[in-house]
């Protein structure tokens, strides 16, 4: 059996779940450059296991990061992570990756999700 290559992998569309600890990328960060280092991060965290350079945030996902002000970040925060095609045919990046809001009550236990649609 052949292992498909990872261009081959990055072909095809696929949702995750995914639990991403803010945190340890805001730590020692200045109080007034929390909450936009957060959206950096999980856009980097985003472009990092999806393999994709365009990465669109939900406006939930930014609400949930501001939702305590700039200072007040949350320690983590779960997402789904979907990559999808691009509509237009012009654009020059084929995928894209959104990002949305997963409300969860804990975060004990919860491991990385493939999600079916």
């Amino acid at each position: 059996m052949v292992r498909a290559t990872k261009q081959a992998l990055l072909k095809e569309d696929v949702t995750r779940e995914y639990t991403i600890h803010l945190h340890k990328y805001i730590h020692s960060v200045v109080f007034k450059k929390r909450a936009p280092r957060a959206i950096a991060a999980i856009k980097a965290f985003a472009r990092r296991t999806m393999g994709t350079e365009d990465v669109r945030i939900d406006a939930k996902v930014n609400k949930e990061v501001w939702k305590n002000g700039i200072r007040g970040v949350p320690n983590r925060v779960r997402v789904r992570l979907s990559r999808r095609r691009a509509d237009t045919d012009a654009s020059k990046p084929k995928l894209y990756t959104y990002v949305t809001l997963v409300p969860v009550t804990s975060f004990r236990g919860l491991q990385t999700v493939n999600v079916d649609e």
